[in-house]
């Protein structure tokens, strides 16, 4: 899939996950959670992402913008290899979590993508209790013990800022909630296996207004625990929850820059067209 140089045979991967640094003071620049050099992508002979570079912070928001197709997803979506079973995918240069190369061939994807989780455009809670869908991945990875899994769940839904509307009714299909409830429910789902990873692919695109107002204070909370990184057309909304912002065009990163300074001040032409309304 990568045309990366990889490890020799005979070595093998660790995963591990590394003790979170303290969050940084105000005034103080974060630490990198993931490093992107020179990432490439191509589907077949089409290019999606061309040559991007860029340091996603430790616990900040991390917002990608730009217009439809630009490849905000694909670049999204590299970050845990969900692209991997796309046919005719090739990827080249580096995706480093916490200084890992997530490209190497002996690494276990189940693992990072345990480390890296992801909340899709549209919410997609399983067809099970609530209680069941925020304890469905300790499941998966052997957690049983009911103390264990009750913990988590209130942990999980609270941090999600749901489970005061949901704690009476823990036994209710998820599908019977609200749209804005369910995909704050599949952030609960995605943060009970601690992650040190958050990817939100539009999470807000089928929300109305009230809803994607709860989305986006949960994201300062969040911030505080994990790092995030939201794809997003709505440019009001990058401006308000994130802290650092990319401008992806045509699969190339044309601006990345603390989010203040790219909406007021941004260094290239083309940052300043999109933004401004005058194509996009």
């Amino acid at each position: 899939m990568t045309d990366q140089p990889r490890l020799t045979t005979g070595q093998t991967v660790t995963i591990r996950r590394p003790a979170r640094p303290p969050a940084a003071a105000a005034g103080e620049p974060p630490e990198t959670a993931i490093a992107i050099d020179a990432l490439s992508v191509w589907y077949g002979k089409v290019l999606a992402i061309n040559q991007v570079t860029m340091s996603i912070p430790e616990r900040r928001v991390t917002a990608l913008i730009g217009p439809s197709g630009c490849g905000k997803s694909t670049l999204i979506r590299c970050l845990n290899r969900l692209n991997d079973l796309i046919e005719g995918l090739r990827i080249t240069g580096r995706i480093l979590l916490h200084g890992q190369e997530i490209f190497d061939p002996l690494l276990d994807v189940i693992e990072l993508r345990k480390r890296v989780g992801m909340v899709f455009q549209k919410s997609n809670p399983f067809p099970k209790s609530i209680y069941d869908n925020v304890a469905y991945g300790l499941r998966v990875n052997g957690e049983q013990r009911r103390v264990v899994l009750d913990r988590v769940v209130e942990d999980s839904l609270k941090r999600a800022a749901l489970w005061d509307e949901v704690k009476d009714r823990l036994r209710t299909n998820a599908l019977r909630l609200s749209g804005g409830q369910q995909q704050r429910l599949c952030i609960a789902r995605a943060i009970a296996i601690e992650p040190e990873v958050l990817l939100l692919d539009e999470p807000c695109s089928a929300l109305d207004p009230i809803a994607t107002a709860k989305i986006e204070e949960l994201l300062y909370v969040l911030k505080e625990r994990y790092t995030i990184v939201i794809v997003t057309h709505n440019m009001q909304q990058a401006a308000r929850v994130s802290d650092v912002t990319g401008f992806l065009l045509m699969g190339q990163l044309v601006e990345f820059d603390a989010t203040e300074k790219l909406f007021t001040t941004p260094r290239d032409p083309r940052t300043e067209a999109y933004i401004t309304g005058r194509f996009g």
